[in-house]
């Protein structure tokens, strides 16, 4: 399987239907929430902000985006939507998409990436420990965490 990463604007139709995808899912585990107050996808775009894609052979495989956090001179990211289309499970993409946006978010200068997830999702939970992130309380100070959201973050 020759997955390619590529860095793609926010806005287009491939990072798009991966974004609609990821919440479509999200809302089947967790029901409807209005995320909207906490995610703006502008800030997936540059310069800041950006959207991986994940593709096998030309078809969308799976995305993951960072935007920055807190305040903007301690150089933090949160790593945002997260999805891998599920016949492609366990077959290392997220993986893949993780280590790239890890190390995109370096050449931005960012210092550390923050990321959440929750109670409905035990592979995601299970996936960011085993693949170098740490467990953390809380975000950086002025960053929007779910309550009750398990946190992770990693040093770059």
């Amino acid at each position: 399987m020759p997955i390619t990463i590529t860095d793609e604007p926010v806005g287009a139709s491939g990072p798009m239907s991966l974004i609609y995808a990821a919440v479509d899912e999200l809302e089947r585990r967790y029901g409807v929430a209005d995320d909207a107050p906490h995610l703006n996808y502008d800030e997936l775009r540059p310069p800041r902000g950006f959207f991986l894609v994940a593709r096998d052979e030309g078809h969308l495989a799976g995305g993951v985006g960072v935007r920055p956090i807190g305040e903007p001179t301690a150089l933090c990211g949160e790593v945002k939507r997260l999805w891998v289309r599920p016949d492609l499970r366990r077959l290392g993409v997220a993986k893949s998409l993780m280590d790239a946006a890890v190390e995109r978010a370096r050449e931005l200068g960012y210092r550390r990436l923050y990321l959440e997830t929750g109670p409905a999702q035990p592979e995601a939970q299970a996936l960011y420990p085993r693949i170098g992130w740490e467990t953390v309380a809380e975000f950086p100070p002025g960053a929007y965490s779910h309550p009750g959201a398990s946190r992770f973050a990693r040093a770059l």
